[in-house]
Parts: structure tokens; C-alpha cells; sequence
């Protein structure tokens, strides 16, 4: 048979390329964080909540130099006044202006829970990922210690902490460390205990790598995910476990302000009418949760691969 009797549609697959890519081919190669970035900005909601949390750190660090008040000056003759320009948030039943306590109060809050994310998460990656690497009857051991300890009655340890340490802002961070660290602790061993059977671990081991180099530089970075995650999570959850402590009276102590303290001290008034004593602490305490548990949810979505194109 010649070859003008044979259908064009046989030579299609070898014609030469006319130069254009398809748009996979054209997109540039993104590395991990990259992709998870690109994936997080267009979560509108986890975008919301992180511009949110920027606006309330900003505003925790500037917004007591806007005033003139100051965060401790009692006026008896301005007491319970409702907001107006002179008093934007209003003032309390000693006087004292409800803005710049309020703001105040976020940096006690955030640096509370701040500070609570970063000590789990050296605890309990340390914990955890030790625990899970060695396996066998040292991780049996740990573990059972953490179940010791995540059985122990939270308020009564916090309790304990305070008879003997006193109430003060160290005495907090303390009591939401002290079993705080446990979560992050078994999500970073079961990450470790997956992860610890794969080729390039087993390659590592091979050429002479200590267990806290492998730990370090071949099991961990591939749990940063999950553990960012339990870290946006840990925020919200102290600030609002500082707030309950400061509203029973075993938290931040007065002139010292935090959005429990407010709370605390705006609830014999709230039936007089006095609403913004507890409205904007109440507030702060409600959105700053909603955006750090909306911005998790979020990076829960962005730093999983199963979902990575």
C-alpha cells in the first residue's frame, strides 16, 4: 500500500510540535511551601483570619500609645462612663479606660498563648519524636507516663501551682505547659512512627546517622505540617485557658489587665447596664479564637500533600 492511501490521522502522533504548552506544562515547578502557600491565600476564610490576627497584634502593640490614658490611672469622677471620643471603649467602675486596657490585656493574652505553642512544641517534639523513633519498650514507657499525666484533674494542678508559685503571669504559663505538651507529643510519635519505616531512613541508618540526626533532619521536617497545625490550634486554646483562669481568680493579677481579668471584673456590673465593661474583652477573646481556629483549618488544607497538584 503507498503512502498517499493511508488515513492522516496515523501521522498525528508524529507531528512536530508547533511550539505551544499546554498551561501544566507552562506553570513553574513550586516547591512545598510554596504550593502550601499558594493554597492558603486562596482559602479567602484562613486569609481573613491571619489578616485579623495581624490587625490584633499590630493594634496590641500600638494602640495603648494612641491614648493618653494609661492602663493603671483610676478617675473616680469617670467612672462607668459608655463609649464616646474621649473614651473609645468606654471606662470601668474604678475609672480606667476600657481601650487601652483592652489592648493592654491582648498583649498578656497572645504573648500567654504564644508562649504556651512554643513550649509544647519543644516538649512535645522532643518527647514525641524520641518516643516514636525508639520504639519498642522505651516507647511503651513514655507513653505510659503521658497517659499518667494527661489523667491528672487540670484544675487541680493549676490550683497546686498557685498555693506554691503565687498567681502571676509565670505561674500561668506554667500550669498550661505542664500537660499542654501532650497532644503535640502523640501527633509528632505517630508521624515518626510512620515515617521511621521508609527507604531514606532506613538509608541514613545505614551510613552511620545517629538517631538525633535522623531525627532531625530527615523525620521531622516532614512533620511540619501536622505540627503547625496543632500549633494554631494551642494559641487559641491557651488564651481562652488564661481567660477562664483570670475569670476564677487564679490568673493575672490587678493593676495588671488581661481580656479575663475585664471579664472578671465587668461581670458585678453587667446587669446595670454597663455592657462594654465585658462586650469588647468578650469580643476580642471570641474573634481572636475564631480566626486562629479558621487560619488551622486553613493550613490543615494547605500543608497536606494528598491534596497538592
Amino acid at each position: 500500500m503507498s503512502q498517499s492511501h493511508i488515513p492522516d490521522e496515523l501521522f498525528k502522533p508524529y507531528i512536530e510540535p508547533t511550539g505551544e504548552k499546554t498551561p501544566e506544562v507552562m506553570r513553574p515547578s513550586l516547591s512545598y511551601w510554596s504550593d502550601a502557600w499558594r493554597r492558603l491565600r486562596a482559602n479567602k476564610l484562613a486569609m481573613l483570619g491571619l489578616f485579623f490576627l495581624v490587625v490584633m497584634l499590630v493594634m496590641a502593640i500600638f494602640a495603648p500609645m494612641l491614648s493618653s490614658h494609661s492602663v493603671t490611672a483610676q478617675s473616680l469622677s469617670s467612672q462607668n462612663l459608655p463609649p464616646s471620643a474621649t473614651h473609645w471603649f468606654g471606662t470601668d467602675d474604678l475609672g480606667r479606660d476600657v481601650f487601652v486596657r483592652t489592648w493592654y490585656g491582648a498583649r498578656i493574652s497572645l504573648f500567654v498563648g504564644v508562649m504556651a505553642a512554643i513550649i509544647d512544641f519543644l516538649i512535645g517534639v522532643t518527647y514525641g519524636g524520641y518516643s516514636g523513633f525508639k520504639g519498642g519498650r522505651t516507647d511503651t514507657i513514655m507513653m505510659r507516663i503521658v497517659e499518667i499525666l494527661y489523667g491528672l484533674p487540670y484544675l487541680l494542678i493549676v490550683i497546686l501551682l498557685m498555693v506554691v508559685m503565687g498567681p502571676s503571669l509565670l505561674t500561668i504559663i506554667v500550669a498550661l505547659t505542664i500537660t499542654g505538651w501532650i497532644s503535640m507529643a502523640r501527633i509528632v510519635r505517630g508521624q515518626i512512627l510512620q515515617l521511621k519505616t521508609y527507604e531514606y531512613v532506613t538509608a541514613s541508618r545505614s551510613f552511620g546517622a545517629s538517631p538525633w540526626r535522623i531525627i532531625r533532619k530527615n523525620l521531622l521536617p516532614n512533620t511540619m505540617g501536622p505540627i503547625i497545625v496543632q500549633m494554631t490550634l494551642t494559641v487559641p486554646s491557651a488564651i481562652f485557658a488564661e481567660a477562664f483562669l483570670s475569670f476564677l481568680g487564679l490568673g493575672i493579677q490587678a493593676p495588671f489587665a488581661s481580656w479575663g481579668v475585664m471579664a472578671n471584673d465587668a461581670l458585678p456590673v453587667i446587669l446595670s447596664g454597663e455592657w462594654w465593661q465585658l462586650f469588647f474583652p468578650a469580643l476580642c477573646i471570641s474573634l481572636t479564637m475564631f480566626a486562629f481556629n479558621v487560619l488551622g483549618d486553613g493550613l490543615q488544607d494547605a500543608l497536606d500533600p494528598k491534596l497538592r497538584k
